[in-house]
Protein backbone atom coordinates (compact mmCIF):
# COMPACT_ATOMS: atom_id res chain seq x y z
CA UNK A 1 0.00 0.00 0.00
CA UNK A 2 1.28 3.51 -0.81
CA UNK A 3 2.30 5.69 2.11
CA UNK A 4 0.95 9.15 2.97
CA UNK A 5 3.36 11.08 0.77
CA UNK A 6 2.79 8.76 -2.17
CA UNK A 7 -0.93 9.46 -1.90
CA UNK A 8 -0.25 13.20 -1.78
CA UNK A 9 1.92 12.94 -4.88
CA UNK A 10 -0.86 10.96 -6.55
CA UNK A 11 -3.34 13.75 -5.81
CA UNK A 12 -0.97 16.54 -6.83
CA UNK A 13 -0.32 14.89 -10.19
CA UNK A 14 -3.98 15.24 -11.12
CA UNK A 15 -4.56 18.81 -9.97
CA UNK A 16 -4.66 21.76 -12.33
CA UNK A 17 -3.50 25.17 -11.18
CA UNK A 18 -4.73 28.75 -11.58
CA UNK A 19 -2.93 32.03 -12.19
CA UNK A 20 -3.83 33.24 -8.69
CA UNK A 21 -2.16 30.29 -6.93
CA UNK A 22 1.34 31.43 -6.00
CA UNK A 23 2.07 28.17 -4.20
CA UNK A 24 -0.13 25.09 -4.12
CA UNK A 25 0.19 21.49 -2.97
CA UNK A 26 3.57 20.45 -1.60
CA UNK A 27 4.54 23.03 1.02
CA UNK A 28 3.43 23.70 4.60
CA UNK A 29 0.64 25.94 3.35
CA UNK A 30 -0.72 27.39 0.13
CA UNK A 31 -0.10 30.97 -0.98
CA UNK A 32 -3.08 32.52 -2.79
CA UNK A 33 -3.57 35.92 -4.42
CA UNK A 34 -6.89 37.60 -3.55
CA UNK A 35 -7.63 40.21 -6.23
CA UNK A 36 -8.13 43.83 -5.23
CA UNK A 37 -11.73 44.84 -4.71
CA UNK A 38 -12.91 41.38 -3.64
CA UNK A 39 -13.88 39.81 -0.34
CA UNK A 40 -12.75 36.26 0.45
CA UNK A 41 -15.59 33.86 1.34
CA UNK A 42 -14.52 30.71 3.23
CA UNK A 43 -16.58 27.64 4.13
CA UNK A 44 -15.81 24.17 5.46
CA UNK A 45 -17.80 20.93 5.67
CA UNK A 46 -17.02 17.43 6.89
CA UNK A 47 -18.66 14.29 5.50
CA UNK A 48 -18.54 11.13 7.63
CA UNK A 49 -19.32 7.62 6.38
CA UNK A 50 -22.66 6.39 7.69
CA UNK A 51 -23.74 9.91 8.64
CA UNK A 52 -23.60 11.94 5.43
CA UNK A 53 -23.47 9.11 2.92
CA UNK A 54 -24.09 5.35 3.00
CA UNK A 55 -20.86 3.52 3.73
CA UNK A 56 -21.16 1.53 0.49
CA UNK A 57 -21.35 4.67 -1.69
CA UNK A 58 -19.10 4.77 -4.73
CA UNK A 59 -15.86 6.65 -4.10
CA UNK A 60 -16.48 8.93 -7.12
CA UNK A 61 -19.88 9.92 -5.71
CA UNK A 62 -18.34 10.65 -2.32
CA UNK A 63 -15.73 12.85 -3.98
CA UNK A 64 -18.38 14.76 -5.92
CA UNK A 65 -20.60 15.30 -2.89
CA UNK A 66 -17.73 16.32 -0.58
CA UNK A 67 -17.01 19.25 -2.88
CA UNK A 68 -20.62 19.95 -3.88
CA UNK A 69 -21.78 20.69 -0.34
CA UNK A 70 -19.05 23.33 0.01
CA UNK A 71 -19.77 24.88 -3.38
CA UNK A 72 -23.40 25.09 -2.32
CA UNK A 73 -22.37 27.28 0.63
CA UNK A 74 -20.43 29.56 -1.72
CA UNK A 75 -23.46 29.71 -4.02
CA UNK A 76 -25.65 30.82 -1.11
CA UNK A 77 -23.25 33.71 -0.52
CA UNK A 78 -23.16 34.64 -4.24
CA UNK A 79 -19.42 33.87 -4.35
CA UNK A 80 -17.40 32.60 -7.30
CA UNK A 81 -15.47 29.41 -6.39
CA UNK A 82 -11.68 29.80 -6.48
CA UNK A 83 -9.70 27.37 -4.30
CA UNK A 84 -10.15 24.54 -1.84
CA UNK A 85 -8.26 22.25 0.51
CA UNK A 86 -8.98 18.58 1.12
CA UNK A 87 -8.42 16.55 4.30
CA UNK A 88 -8.86 12.81 3.76
CA UNK A 89 -9.14 10.38 6.64
CA UNK A 90 -8.94 6.81 5.30
CA UNK A 91 -9.19 3.44 7.06
CA UNK A 92 -6.25 2.29 4.94
CA UNK A 93 -4.06 3.55 2.13
CA UNK A 94 -6.06 2.59 -0.96
CA UNK A 95 -4.72 4.13 -4.18
CA UNK A 96 -7.60 2.81 -6.30
CA UNK A 97 -10.19 4.31 -3.94
CA UNK A 98 -8.37 7.66 -3.95
CA UNK A 99 -8.21 7.67 -7.76
CA UNK A 100 -11.94 7.02 -7.98
CA UNK A 101 -12.66 9.66 -5.32
CA UNK A 102 -10.66 12.17 -7.34
CA UNK A 103 -12.63 11.29 -10.48
CA UNK A 104 -15.77 12.72 -8.90
CA UNK A 105 -14.10 15.49 -6.92
CA UNK A 106 -12.04 16.88 -9.78
CA UNK A 107 -14.86 16.56 -12.32
CA UNK A 108 -16.90 19.03 -10.31
CA UNK A 109 -13.86 21.19 -9.47
CA UNK A 110 -12.94 21.57 -13.13
CA UNK A 111 -16.52 22.49 -14.04
CA UNK A 112 -16.25 25.47 -11.67
CA UNK A 113 -12.57 26.30 -12.35
CA UNK A 114 -11.76 25.48 -8.74
CA UNK A 115 -8.17 24.66 -7.78
CA UNK A 116 -7.21 22.17 -5.05
CA UNK A 117 -4.30 23.85 -3.24
CA UNK A 118 -3.53 21.65 -0.23
CA UNK A 119 -4.87 19.58 2.63
CA UNK A 120 -3.98 16.54 4.68
CA UNK A 121 -4.17 12.75 4.71
CA UNK A 122 -4.45 10.61 7.83
CA UNK A 123 -5.62 7.17 8.94
CA UNK A 124 -8.91 6.56 10.73
CA UNK A 125 -12.65 6.08 10.07
CA UNK A 126 -13.59 7.35 6.61
CA UNK A 127 -14.29 11.09 6.63
CA UNK A 128 -13.63 13.96 4.27
CA UNK A 129 -13.23 17.63 5.14
CA UNK A 130 -13.17 20.27 2.41
CA UNK A 131 -12.54 23.96 2.94
CA UNK A 132 -13.60 26.03 -0.06
CA UNK A 133 -12.71 29.63 -0.84
CA UNK A 134 -14.70 31.95 -3.07
CA UNK A 135 -14.53 35.54 -4.24
CA UNK A 136 -17.24 38.18 -4.21
CA UNK A 137 -17.01 41.91 -4.98
CA UNK A 138 -16.57 43.88 -1.77
CA UNK A 139 -19.81 44.21 0.14
CA UNK A 140 -21.87 42.06 -2.25
CA UNK A 141 -21.97 38.75 -0.37
CA UNK A 142 -25.52 37.49 0.03
CA UNK A 143 -26.29 37.06 3.74
CA UNK A 144 -29.07 35.54 5.85
CA UNK A 145 -29.79 38.83 7.59
CA UNK A 146 -30.90 41.03 4.69
CA UNK A 147 -34.52 39.89 4.27
CA UNK A 148 -37.38 42.37 4.59
CA UNK A 149 -41.06 41.97 5.52
CA UNK A 150 -43.08 41.56 2.32
CA UNK A 151 -40.27 39.79 0.46
CA UNK A 152 -41.20 36.65 -1.41
CA UNK A 153 -39.56 33.34 -0.50
CA UNK A 154 -38.08 31.42 -3.44
CA UNK A 155 -36.56 27.95 -3.85
CA UNK A 156 -34.46 26.79 -6.80
CA UNK A 157 -34.96 23.46 -8.54
CA UNK A 158 -37.02 20.89 -6.64
CA UNK A 159 -36.79 19.65 -3.06
CA UNK A 160 -37.28 16.34 -1.28
CA UNK A 161 -35.60 14.02 -3.80
CA UNK A 162 -32.52 13.27 -1.71
CA UNK A 163 -34.58 12.62 1.42
CA UNK A 164 -36.83 10.35 -0.61
CA UNK A 165 -33.81 8.38 -1.78
CA UNK A 166 -32.53 8.06 1.79
CA UNK A 167 -35.90 6.80 2.98
CA UNK A 168 -35.97 4.20 0.19
CA UNK A 169 -32.42 3.12 1.03
CA UNK A 170 -33.31 2.65 4.69
CA UNK A 171 -36.39 0.60 3.74
CA UNK A 172 -34.20 -1.72 1.60
CA UNK A 173 -37.06 -1.99 -0.90
CA UNK A 174 -37.63 -0.72 -4.46
CA UNK A 175 -35.64 2.44 -5.09
CA UNK A 176 -35.51 5.13 -7.77
CA UNK A 177 -32.16 5.64 -9.51
CA UNK A 178 -33.12 9.26 -10.24
CA UNK A 179 -33.79 10.03 -6.59
CA UNK A 180 -30.57 8.27 -5.54
CA UNK A 181 -28.62 10.38 -8.03
CA UNK A 182 -29.93 13.53 -6.32
CA UNK A 183 -28.65 12.14 -3.00
CA UNK A 184 -25.26 11.04 -4.28
CA UNK A 185 -24.51 13.88 -6.70
CA UNK A 186 -26.25 17.10 -5.67
CA UNK A 187 -25.95 20.08 -8.01
CA UNK A 188 -24.49 23.15 -6.27
CA UNK A 189 -26.40 26.17 -7.61
CA UNK A 190 -23.32 28.32 -8.17
CA UNK A 191 -24.61 29.95 -11.36
CA UNK A 192 -27.90 30.79 -9.65
CA UNK A 193 -26.11 32.35 -6.68
CA UNK A 194 -24.07 34.59 -8.96
CA UNK A 195 -27.19 35.55 -10.92
CA UNK A 196 -28.90 36.68 -7.70
CA UNK A 197 -26.31 39.32 -6.83
CA UNK A 198 -28.10 42.62 -6.42
CA UNK A 199 -31.53 40.99 -6.73
CA UNK A 200 -31.99 38.76 -3.67
CA UNK A 201 -32.07 40.25 -0.18
CA UNK A 202 -31.06 37.10 1.74
CA UNK A 203 -30.13 33.53 0.96
CA UNK A 204 -29.17 30.13 2.34
CA UNK A 205 -28.52 26.69 0.90
CA UNK A 206 -30.86 23.85 1.82
CA UNK A 207 -28.67 21.30 3.54
CA UNK A 208 -30.66 20.49 6.69
CA UNK A 209 -34.19 20.88 5.30
CA UNK A 210 -36.35 23.85 4.31
CA UNK A 211 -37.87 24.22 7.78
CA UNK A 212 -34.53 24.45 9.58
CA UNK A 213 -32.67 26.47 6.96
CA UNK A 214 -35.41 29.01 6.28
CA UNK A 215 -35.68 29.29 10.04
CA UNK A 216 -32.06 30.50 10.12
CA UNK A 217 -32.89 33.29 7.67
CA UNK A 218 -35.93 34.31 9.72
CA UNK A 219 -33.89 34.36 12.93
CA UNK A 220 -31.11 36.42 11.35
CA UNK A 221 -33.59 38.88 9.83
CA UNK A 222 -36.00 38.95 12.83
CA UNK A 223 -39.00 38.06 10.65
CA UNK A 224 -41.64 35.40 10.15
CA UNK A 225 -42.94 33.67 7.02
CA UNK A 226 -46.02 32.06 5.55
CA UNK A 227 -45.25 29.13 3.24
CA UNK A 228 -47.81 27.48 0.95
CA UNK A 229 -47.18 23.73 0.85
CA UNK A 230 -49.04 23.41 -2.42
CA UNK A 231 -46.37 25.54 -4.11
CA UNK A 232 -43.35 23.49 -3.04
CA UNK A 233 -41.37 22.59 -6.19
CA UNK A 234 -41.68 18.83 -6.64
CA UNK A 235 -39.99 16.61 -9.21
CA UNK A 236 -42.11 14.20 -11.19
CA UNK A 237 -40.01 11.33 -9.84
CA UNK A 238 -40.69 12.24 -6.22
CA UNK A 239 -44.40 12.58 -6.97
CA UNK A 240 -44.38 9.15 -8.60
CA UNK A 241 -42.93 7.51 -5.47
CA UNK A 242 -44.53 9.49 -2.62
CA UNK A 243 -48.01 10.93 -2.27
CA UNK A 244 -48.48 14.52 -1.11
CA UNK A 245 -48.79 13.77 2.60
CA UNK A 246 -45.65 11.61 2.51
CA UNK A 247 -43.72 14.22 0.50
CA UNK A 248 -44.12 17.16 2.85
CA UNK A 249 -41.93 15.77 5.68
CA UNK A 250 -39.26 14.91 3.11
CA UNK A 251 -39.38 18.37 1.54
CA UNK A 252 -39.49 20.32 4.80
CA UNK A 253 -37.23 18.31 7.08
CA UNK A 254 -35.30 15.77 5.01
CA UNK A 255 -32.27 17.83 4.01
CA UNK A 256 -29.53 17.12 1.45
CA UNK A 257 -31.27 19.12 -1.30
CA UNK A 258 -28.50 21.72 -1.74
CA UNK A 259 -30.91 23.98 -3.55
CA UNK A 260 -30.98 27.69 -2.72
CA UNK A 261 -33.69 29.35 -0.66
CA UNK A 262 -33.66 33.11 -1.08
CA UNK A 263 -35.83 36.16 -0.52
CA UNK A 264 -36.54 39.14 -2.73
CA UNK A 265 -39.13 41.92 -3.09
CA UNK A 266 -42.04 41.12 -5.42
CA UNK A 267 -40.93 43.91 -7.77
CA UNK A 268 -37.73 41.93 -8.50
CA UNK A 269 -39.56 38.78 -9.64
CA UNK A 270 -39.29 39.40 -13.39
CA UNK A 271 -35.60 40.30 -13.19
CA UNK A 272 -34.95 37.19 -11.09
CA UNK A 273 -36.75 34.95 -13.58
CA UNK A 274 -34.70 36.40 -16.43
CA UNK A 275 -31.40 36.11 -14.56
CA UNK A 276 -32.04 32.52 -13.49
CA UNK A 277 -33.22 31.57 -16.96
CA UNK A 278 -29.86 32.72 -18.32
CA UNK A 279 -28.18 30.65 -15.60
CA UNK A 280 -30.22 27.60 -16.65
CA UNK A 281 -31.92 27.24 -13.25
CA UNK A 282 -35.61 27.22 -12.36
CA UNK A 283 -37.01 28.76 -9.18
CA UNK A 284 -40.40 28.91 -7.52
CA UNK A 285 -42.05 31.39 -5.16
CA UNK A 286 -43.34 29.39 -2.18
CA UNK A 287 -44.45 32.08 0.26
CA UNK A 288 -43.89 35.49 1.76
CA UNK A 289 -42.09 37.05 4.71
CA UNK A 290 -44.07 38.65 7.53
CA UNK A 291 -43.14 41.14 10.23
CA UNK A 292 -44.52 38.87 12.97
CA UNK A 293 -41.97 36.19 13.95
CA UNK A 294 -42.85 32.56 13.36
CA UNK A 295 -42.95 30.10 10.46
CA UNK A 296 -46.42 29.11 9.27
CA UNK A 297 -47.07 26.23 6.88
CA UNK A 298 -50.40 26.22 5.06
CA UNK A 299 -51.92 23.27 3.20
CA UNK A 300 -53.63 23.82 -0.17
CA UNK A 301 -56.89 23.92 1.81
CA UNK A 302 -55.57 26.79 3.93
CA UNK A 303 -55.12 24.72 7.08
CA UNK A 304 -52.11 24.99 9.38
CA UNK A 305 -49.55 22.20 9.13
CA UNK A 306 -46.81 21.25 11.58
CA UNK A 307 -43.78 19.32 10.24
CA UNK A 308 -43.00 16.17 12.24
CA UNK A 309 -39.53 17.57 12.93
CA UNK A 310 -37.69 20.79 12.19
CA UNK A 311 -34.72 19.33 10.32
CA UNK A 312 -31.38 17.62 10.76
CA UNK A 313 -29.07 18.51 13.64
CA UNK A 314 -25.84 16.74 14.56
CA UNK A 315 -25.79 15.07 17.99
CA UNK A 316 -29.61 14.83 17.87
CA UNK A 317 -30.11 11.82 15.58
CA UNK A 318 -29.77 11.22 11.89
CA UNK A 319 -31.59 12.37 8.75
Amino acid sequence: MPGEFALIDRIRARVRTRHDVALGIGDDAAVLRVPAGYDLVVTSDTLVAGVHFPAESAAADIGWKALAVNLSDLAAMAATPAWCTLALTLPQSDADWVDSFLDGFLELAEHHDLCLVGGDTTQGPLSITVTAHGLVPEGQALRRSGAQAGDEVWVTGSIGDAAGALQQWRARGPASAKLRHRLDRPTPRVEAGLALRGLATAGIDLSDGLAADLGHVLAASALGARIDLGRLPTSRTLADHFDEAARWPLQLSGGDDYELCFTAPPAAAFAIEQALDQAGVTATVIGQLEATPGLRWLTPEGEDYTPPRAGYQHFQGVH
